[in-house]
């Protein structure tokens, strides 16, 4: 990838980040979830726990290629599905 691409995503990795986070801000308090989607990509600001993290790499019951991040704006690989594996990792993974 050219430095000018590169550039490029990154710049829009941080629109895409500041306009999440500036919905959220918009709402009260109270209102605030910091899950949702932004332009049609999924958000998750919540701190980030091991069962949603082994969820974003590894979910061998989601037939999707692509799952939401367990923490930021967009997708990660469920690992799972590109190998074909049809088993839960072991819980101390």
């Amino acid at each position: 990838m050219g430095t000018r691409t590169s550039r490029t995503v990154g710049a829009l990795a941080f629109v895409l980040l500041g306009a999440a986070l500036a919905k959220e801000l918009s709402k009260s308090a109270a209102e605030r979830t910091w899950t949702g989607r932004i332009v049609g990509l999924p958000y998750d600001f919540r701190p980030p726990t091991p069962g949603r993290l082994r969820r974003e790499f590894w979910d061998p019951d989601n037939d999707a290629l692509f799952t939401p991040h367990a923490f930021g704006v967009g997708y990660g690989v469920n690992l799972a599905r590109v190998l074909g594996h049809r088993r839960p990792l072991p819980p101390w993974v």
